[in-house]
């Protein structure tokens, strides 16, 4: 069974940082990207960041871009999202997605406070 979870997400204040981590299972990891999905309330949800876990390719979308840093840990099954320079409208949950597939995490919730 392939499992997703999602952990590191608080409440911040503009400008500072968090980590998120996506821990994965019940596939083989190197086979298939991972992609950082947000959902702000209101809003529909949103790609954020992608990573090949085979090529370490990487894409963001361009409102982080260049605060926002996608990494992924092979031994760990484990898929990383560095966020930096945070703003409120960074608020939002964030999931982890299986690349090309219906499989989903619970999703992490991210508050920034101005």
């Amino acid at each position: 069974e392939v499992q997703l979870v999602e952990s590191g997400g608080g409440l911040v204040q503009a400008g500072g940082s968090l980590r998120l981590s996506c821990a994965a299972s019940g596939y083989t990891f190197d086979d298939y990207a991972i992609g950082w999905f947000r959902q702000a309330p209101g809003k529909e949800r949103e790609g954020v960041a992608y990573i090949s876990s085979s090529t370490s390719r990487t894409g963001y979308e361009d409102s982080v871009k260049g605060r926002f840093t996608v990494s992924s840990d092979n031994a760990k099954n484990t898929v990383y999202l560095q966020m930096n320079s945070l703003k409120p409208e960074d608020t939002a949950v964030y999931y982890c997605r299986v690349s090309g597939s219906p499989y989903w995490g619970q999703g992490t919730q991210v508050t920034v406070s101005s």
